[in-house]
């Protein structure tokens, strides 16, 4: 798939995320937007998965978890276009009974969820567990992960990363939403992390950096990361994005991590962002 196809894919993932939440007046539309390329690319170029036939112990299949699970929106538009789940269930959102909760949910049996998720800082744990039971397996597929910034506060993070290189799990790909804000404020500001890349290769991984919003940069750090795969040591992507990146109001500020537009700023939101697939 060309990078332009990726881009409307893209495009129409962020009129969704900004369709859900508002239509609920609940949601995370910031963080979503800022990972839409991100994800795009990983569904639709990157990973072996089969979206007409899931099954939850995934084998000979790669395998992604959402670490920072508050971001669901983006996850499920993504689930939804590549044939998942039938994309007007998006229109369920955070609604009473949904397969599409807040956070994502297990209990419902939604395709293409194989952990619950939003407690941050467990997710990097359950991949590590995974990836083991691939090697077990003699499986050679692949497990990701994806976290936010701020989510690298919490210590699970780094006593996974610390089991992870010593265990030479080198079967995974985490990758950091980079976008240095979260819901109280900048990063910095609430909680600095200092240099990531430095953390990380303290840590014993390996560790690339990308622009999360360049497909051809995401194209080439992710295939560079497939070929880290099987030498000994974990792979990290440091992934620069904007929070709200493509509506831009949104843009250049926290404030938009957990608030969902009206109907006013919704209007203006999609007025920039081209509807390519469709809308549900």
């Amino acid at each position: 798939m060309n990078k332009e196809d990726l881009k409307a894919i893209s495009s129409q993932v962020r009129r969704d995320i900004v369709r859900m939440v508002s239509a609920v007046k609940s949601g995370h539309p910031g963080g979503s937007l800022g990972c839409a390329d991100f994800l795009t690319y990983l569904y639709f170029e990157a990973m072996n998965h089969n979206s007409s036939n899931f099954t939850m112990d995934a084998l000979n299949e790669d395998v992604f978890f959402l670490s920072n699970g508050h971001i669901s929106p983006v996850w499920y538009s993504v689930l939804a276009r590549k044939g998942y789940f039938p994309v007007p269930e998006l229109d369920t959102f955070r609604k009473i009974s949904s397969r599409l909760q807040g956070h994502p949910s297990t209990d419902k049996q939604l395709e293409g969820i194989r952990m619950a998720s939003g407690s941050l800082g467990q997710g990097l744990s359950v991949a590590i567990g995974t990836a083991q039971t691939k090697k077990l397996n003699k499986d050679k597929s692949i497990v990701y992960t994806l976290h936010g910034d701020g989510e690298l506060q919490e210590g699970q993070i780094w006593e996974a990363a610390m089991y992870a290189a010593a265990n030479k799990v080198d079967n995974l790909i985490a990758t950091i939403d980079f976008n240095g804000r979260q819901i109280d404020g900048d990063v910095d500001d609430v909680l600095s992390l200092g240099s990531l890349t430095e953390k990380w290769q303290a840590f014993g991984w390996e560790v690339l950096e990308m622009d999360g919003h360049n497909f051809d940069n995401i194209h080439n750090t992710m295939t560079e990361a497939k070929q880290k795969i099987g030498h000994g040591k974990p792979v990290v992507v440091i992934m620069k994005t904007e929070m709200g990146m493509g509506v831009d109001f949104m843009m250049g500020t926290h404030k938009w991590h957990g608030v969902a537009p009206n109907e006013e700023q919704l209007s203006d939101a999609l007025s920039q962002l081209e509807e390519t697939l469709g809308d549900y």
